[in-house]
């Protein structure tokens, strides 16, 4: 049952991957240029957010190797559901800025839209390249509980996804809500970068 599980969520992340790539005309300049500006500014606005609720949050943030931030719409129909979403990874040490894409897969039972934000921290350089550079995916195991009003989780804010990276995920209005992701995969927007 369970490889039968991860064939499904891997099916279905192949399945939006190649959706996606399958897009109509290329954007013009002045298309990409939009696109990065309300990218940019959606990230604003998250951190924004975020320090709004947990002011400790902007420290980390600037000790840390480098963030990306990125919005998240799913659909969810019965036993299967998806989500689709944009954002931004930036590096401290270069000041490089990518646009990332995010595809994600959510199976269970349940119906209903849901938008969300996610704010990456990446403690280590090579954490954040190998989210950059070769991609990054959360399997069906990658789930994690962030806790809400003021507690902390041991002495760090947000949860920890993997070795060196931490993340909170943010409600469109800014409340720090629980951390659920299965079958995600974050990649650079061939479009925008």
């Amino acid at each position: 049952m369970r490889n039968f599980r991860i064939f499904i969520v891997s099916l279905m992340v192949a399945l939006g991957l190649g959706l996606q790539a399958c897009s109509t005309a290329p954007m013009s300049q002045h298309q990409v240029d939009e696109q990065r500006a309300s990218v940019r500014e959606m990230a604003n606005e998250t951190l924004g957010q975020l320090y709004q609720q947990y002011p400790g949050a902007r420290r980390q943030i600037e000790r840390a190797a480098g963030y990306a931030v990125f919005s998240n719409f799913g659909l969810k129909v019965l036993f299967m559901g998806s989500a689709t979403g944009e954002g931004i990874a930036v590096s401290h040490a270069t000041r490089r800025t990518t646009f990332m894409r995010m595809v994600e897969l959510q199976p269970g039972y349940g119906f209903g839209v849901q938008r969300f934000r996610l704010v990456f921290v990446f403690e280590t350089p090579q954490a954040f390249d190998q989210f950059v550079n070769s991609g990054w995916e959360f399997g069906a195991n990658a789930m994690a509980s962030a806790k809400t009003s003021t507690q902390k989780m041991g002495n760090q804010l947000g949860a920890t996804v993997s070795p060196g990276v931490l993340m909170y995920q943010l409600s469109d209005q800014g409340a720090i809500v629980g951390v659920s992701l299965t079958g995600a995969k974050y990649y650079p927007d061939p479009d925008l970068n």
